[in-house]
């Protein structure tokens, strides 16, 4: 028989799997991330060049190489596929889990690092990352197996049969540090494949998680009052802080070893990718996609200082967010441990606290960003559900059924709100709303167990209701929604006319169109805004003057603007909605001049067909 230790990684990794490879390749790409990365790998690939990433046959400066190199490897196994190139997330999910597992069962004990595993694997926005081709989930792998190395040189193994609430016991007495140099280079190294992966918030904020994890368990007990006033609050809040235990902590933290591990593993490629596009490369990616994120709202992704990582959470760690209150409430009871107890608590706060605080300060804001410490919401999830389960929460234990029934009201505002949303955007597709019905007789079911007093099995109701909810939105709920794209209609009346057809776009170009077209797609007009707007039309008949194959991609708004200055042998094609969109995609092509009416220009653009 199994021991237990593998029994549990066995169940969260089944689950994860579950959630993660069920029709893992039944939609299309969605734009524009996916296509994006997908389409690097190939023309990488294409190429057998491992260092210079181009996409539609231009350098891409957007992330470094590591989702590359994953996506490649796939490619060169399995073929280009969207199973392929979405794989490598789904792997990298799955040891995500595993760690958050190995983490909660050293900190909190064996049962919370199950439920722990699950509530991650089960969460939206965790599901997301582990289903798309992005270097997302490849991030917060990195990231969180780099703080499951920390936990095992810091903190002592447990034993199956331990008291379920016993404190975590250091490896080394008064250190919460690993003191074991290679587990520390191991630590970094990791890192440094983060910084692989996106760049240097892969080495800055797991290091800064730690670091603050440390300011504060360092700290010397003091008393304070237990009447509030703003003064002590204040004390508590910037005490951390005070100037000599923050540079004892840093160097405590072996900075130099931090740096050789990680540029060990990092250097080599970015200095490769540096000399190979004379600087190029790293000019974008650090400038423009690093600085300039960060201080300006770029590609339209602004956001509330203060309340939009907030309601993110709320959303991307649904279902498991139905615990927002009594959670929080749970975990700051548990902080003020003073039995060595509270130091998972603290560290999973700080896991949260440094990923919402530092990304708030940044002018682009993106949901995707903060997912790399939903390993630590999940933490905080799993230990309060043990704890429920066993009728041992720190708070009333009212809040359990009150947070069962936020699930089922959840499941009633999906099944209204869904239909609603399908009736405009995805027509005949308004039996989606009946996903609400899981939710909601989970939620349901969990309450009448909550009744009786059998926790225990309402919280295992409630896992499962959340494990099948979120299989079901990406198995069934996203490949519906992908019928409705229509994109590729464009595509197939292109390939269906020529051999070779030679794509170009106007004014729109959806990275989808480059990777299923297989090949780049040229986009006009070029210059600058006043040569473009003058020479925009003479660029389209240049282009399919020039190939007898050409295509131009172009919308219905465009075309209208210009169509008088078109020649009576260009026209439209074919034709299709654009997804999403309150406008539609047109193909423009040679055709016979006796097609079009008398006269020397093209006539007003008249929809042909219909999608």
């Amino acid at each position: 028989m199994l021991a237990p230790r593998i029994q549990q990684a066995l169940l969260v990794a089944f689950v994860t799997a579950i959630v993660m490879f069920t029709y893992l390749g039944g939609a299309r790409l969605w734009d524009r991330d996916e296509p994006r990365n997908a389409g690097c790998a190939r023309e990488m690939l294409e190429h057998g060049d491992w260092v210079v990433p181009t996409f539609n046959a231009k350098l891409r400066t957007h992330k470094p190489v590591l989702l590359y190199w994953c996506i490649m490897s796939a490619y060169s196994v399995l073929g280009v596929s969207e199973f392929s190139a979405r794989l490598p997330s789904a792997i990298c999910a799955v040891g995500t889990t595993l760690c958050t597992w190995f983490i909660g069962r050293r900190l909190f004990g064996p049962r919370a690092g199950v439920w722990a595993g699950i509530a991650l694997a089960s969460s939206l926005m965790f599901g997301v990352a582990g289903r798309a081709a992005t270097p997302d989930s490849v991030l917060i792998f990195c990231t969180t197996l780099a703080t499951a190395i920390y936990v095992a040189g810091t903190f002592r193994a447990r034993f199956d049969n331990a008291p379920a609430d016993t404190p975590p016991q250091l490896v080394t007495a008064g250190h919460y540090f690993p003191q074991h140099w290679p587990t520390v280079a191991a630590m970094y190294a990791v890192m440094g494949l983060a910084v692989l992966a996106k760049g240097p918030v892969g080495l800055v904020l797991p290091t800064a998680v730690i670091g603050m994890f440390l300011l504060i368990m360092r700290l010397p007990v003091q008393t304070l009052p237990p009447r509030f006033t703003l003064g002590l609050f204040l004390i508590r809040i910037l005490r951390p802080f005070e100037p000599m235990n923050f540079l004892r902590t840093c160097w405590y933290m072996r900075p130099l070893t931090a740096i050789v591990a990680a540029a060990a593993v990092a250097l080599p490629w970015y200095s490769a990718v540096h000399l190979a596009t004379g600087g190029e490369w790293t000019a974008g990616f650090f400038w423009e996609h690093n600085v300039g994120r960060a201080t300006q709202s770029m590609e339209g992704h602004g956001g509330g200082a203060l309340w939009f990582y907030p309601v993110a959470i709320l959303l991307g760690f649904f279902p498991w967010s139905c615990f927002a209150i009594p959670l929080a409430m749970d975990a700051g009871v548990q902080t003020r441990r003073r039995d060595g107890g509270n130091a998972g608590y603290v560290l999973a706060i700080c896991w949260v606290a440094v990923y919402i605080g530092l990304f708030s300060i940044a002018r682009t804001k993106l949901p995707s960003y903060i997912t790399p410490c939903y390993p630590g919401l999940a933490l905080l999830a799993g230990s309060y559900v043990d704890r429920a389960s066993r009728d041992g929460a720190a708070i009333a234990r009212w809040w359990l059924p009150l947070s069962f029934a936020v699930l089922a009201a959840s499941g009633v505002a999906i099944a209204v709100a869904v239909p609603l949303v399908a009736k405009r955007y995805l027509p005949g597709e308004e039996w989606l709303g009946l996903l609400g019905l899981t939710p909601l007789a989970g939620g349901v079911a969990c309450i009448g167990l909550a009744a009786i007093r059998n926790y225990r099995a309402a919280a295992i109701g409630f896992g499962g209701s959340a494990v099948a909810l979120s299989t079901m939105i990406f198995a069934i709920g996203a490949p519906r929604a992908d019928v409705h794209q229509t994109s590729h209609v464009l595509l197939r009346a292109a390939f269906e006319r020529a051999s070779d057809p030679q794509l170009a776009s106007y004014k729109i170009l959806e990275p989808s169109w480059v990777f299923y077209a297989g090949r780049p797609i040229e986009e006009l007009p070029h210059g600058n805004s006043a040569v473009r707007e003058a020479t925009g039309p003479q660029q389209i008949v240049d282009h399919l003057t020039l190939h007898s194959e050409g295509f131009v991609i172009i919308t219905d708004r465009s075309l209208a603007d210009l169509a008088q200055n078109l020649p009576p042998h260009i026209g439209v094609v074919a034709e299709t909605g654009r997804f999403l969109k309150d406008e539609r995609l047109l193909l423009l092509g040679l055709i016979d001049p006796a097609m079009n009416s008398a006269g020397a220009q093209m006539p007003p653009y008249q929809p042909q067909i219909q999608r």
